[in-house]
């Protein structure tokens, strides 16, 4: 399935948010129409797509990496309170 206008918009607000001045959140709600909540489990579920990989290979790349990283040290964490 192709990606749609929003899916674009997401990726590449994505690749070059720190560009904008203020808070990411608020330029979230402000550019995107979205509350960050929302946002980010768009953009979760997007950078599983090969459509996003495609469309931009090294963001996508870089946030699975970070996402694997989160989850990484959420279970670390976890198994050290056992």
């Amino acid at each position: 399935m192709p990606l749609t206008d929003r899916d674009r918009a997401i990726l590449d607000f994505e690749a070059e948010w720190r560009r904008h001045a203020g808070a990411k959140e608020e330029a979230i709600r402000a550019e995107l129409g979205l509350s960050p909540a929302r946002y980010y489990q768009l953009l979760g579920r997007l950078i599983d797509t090969a459509e996003a990989q495609e469309h931009d290979p090294m963001l996508v790349k870089r946030l699975r990496r970070l996402r694997d990283a989160r989850t990484a040290a959420h279970i670390g964490r976890a198994a050290d309170m056992r």
